[in-house]
């Protein structure tokens, strides 16, 4: 169920709840009836309340759920991005200091020192 069905199900729970109050207002009933009537509907209002809370916490835990998935699925695309970003970052700096006559590894070095340099 998504987030949208949570509000479709909350607003026939309280259209049921206002359509039944308007029958029971306009139907053809003594006033005693129709008293006895609204006072058994008022009573079945908290049942109501709390049949739509807990429609409403189902559906934020569920909400909560699928935040947290799609969360956990972006951190591990942006930490793969990361590894490959780095790797690429290496393969260039042992390239760029291949074709400079240097070693690959006195090329890494020399490119952190610059970071340090930097920060």
């Amino acid at each position: 169920m998504s987030n949208g069905a949570g509000k479709f199900f909350g607003g026939l729970i309280v259209g049921t709840a206002i359509g039944a109050a308007a029958g029971v207002l306009f139907a053809p009933r003594s006033g005693k009836e129709t008293r006895q009537v609204l006072k058994r509907s008022a009573q079945d209002l908290p049942q109501l309340a709390e049949e739509l809370g807990s429609n409403v916490q189902y559906q934020a835990d569920r909400f909560t759920e699928q935040a947290q998935r799609t969360i956990d699925e972006a951190l591990v695309r942006l930490q793969e991005a990361i590894a490959t970003g780095q790797e690429a970052s290496r393969k260039l700096q042992e390239e760029l200091a291949l074709s400079m006559g240097g070693s690959p590894s006195s090329a890494l070095s020399e490119g952190d020192q610059a970071i340090e340099d930097e920060e």
